[in-house]
């Protein structure tokens, strides 16, 4: 397995091949740390660029793996995680099952940084928000006062497969649904995102549940995403608000091509969280001395619509 010499801090890593773990491998390159990640195989990743992590083999269901991943680390970062899956039960098999396991061999470091959700702020919202909170509860229990508990709100970027068909939509389309009129969302770029994750792993404010987003934690209304959607994508739409029962009926129609086999993002549980009224941060959620998000909304989907353009995800 590839090796890292480095003279600064460790930092292990679970998900360092996510959309967000590179990212966060990133920029613990960056600050000077040396960096240990696990994984099923030796990765290529053009992010990393110099920086050679070493490399645990194996996944959360392997102890002795993740102890080998832990020793002697001084900030051991959990970032793995299930976004879908067909049940609470697959949820929390690696949402709750793989941090409690993550804790437990990082028992000896001296700060742990978990990658929560603000979703976990509304637990009984959906399985995957309910899977978070209780992923946040298990670590608590075996680290206490040594985790720090992040919480991104909607993370887009380079990468996200998740928004591609919102840019894609915003791309062709002259007519732009408004899910409501009054929600509102917080979001925050990858880069940032990892950014903050990484400062606040140095700082150690250990004991204390942060979320991160961008400098607008107000959020965005659901006009304002849409339109500066289609700016990126070099578009002026039109907006129609799309009837609630109708993207209820849609999540509804996708729980069953779940239970077919195919795991789509939006089935009746995520339509919930996607309708909640107030994803917004509060002041006293934001941590403090981890210096301004790099990039706003417009900024922010201007690169990742070029991303996508550049990496061939896009056509228009």
């Amino acid at each position: 397995m590839s090796r890292q010499v480095a003279s600064g801090p460790l930092a292990a890593v679970t998900g360092a091949t996510g959309f967000l773990g590179r990212q966060i491998v990133r920029a613990l390159g960056e600050m000077g740390f040396g960096v240990r990640i696990l994984s099923r195989r030796d990765p290529v990743e053009p992010l990393w660029r110099d920086l050679t992590p070493e490399v645990v083999a194996g996944d959360l269901d392997d102890d002795a793996a993740l102890a080998r991943l832990c020793a002697g680390a001084d900030v051991v970062i959990h970032a793995a995680g299930l976004v879908k899956a067909r049940s609470r039960a697959a949820f929390d098999a690696v949402n709750v099952g793989g941090a409690r396991r993550v804790a437990q061999a990082a028992a000896a470091a001296p700060h742990v940084v978990f990658v929560s959700s603000l979703t976990a702020r509304e637990p009984g919202l959906s399985h995957y928000s309910a899977s978070k909170h209780a992923g946040e509860v298990a670590m608590a229990d075996i680290l206490g006062e040594r985790l720090t508990v992040v919480r991104p709100c909607a993370i887009y970027g380079p990468g996200d497969r998740e928004l591609l068909p919102v840019f894609q939509a915003a791309a062709v389309s002259p007519l732009l649904p408004l899910l409501s009129g009054t929600a509102r969302v917080s979001m925050i770029h990858v880069g940032d995102a990892a950014a903050q994750t990484v400062a606040l792993a140095a700082t150690r404010p250990s004991g204390r549940i942060f979320a991160l987003t961008d400098d607008r934690p107000e959020g965005y209304g659901w006009r304002e995403l849409m339109a500066e959607a289609a700016r990126a994508c070099g578009r002026t739409p039109r907006f129609a608000p799309a009837p609630k029962a109708l993207i209820h009926a849609i999540g509804i129609t996708n729980d069953f091509t779940a239970v077919a086999g195919v795991t789509p993002m939006l089935t009746s549980a995520k339509v919930r969280e996607l309708l909640h009224p107030n994803w917004a941060v509060a002041p006293e959620e934001r941590a403090v001395g981890i210096g301004p998000a790099k990039y706003d909304l417009r900024a922010g989907f201007s690169d990742t619509v070029s991303w996508y353009r550049t990496a061939a995800w896009m056509k228009h």
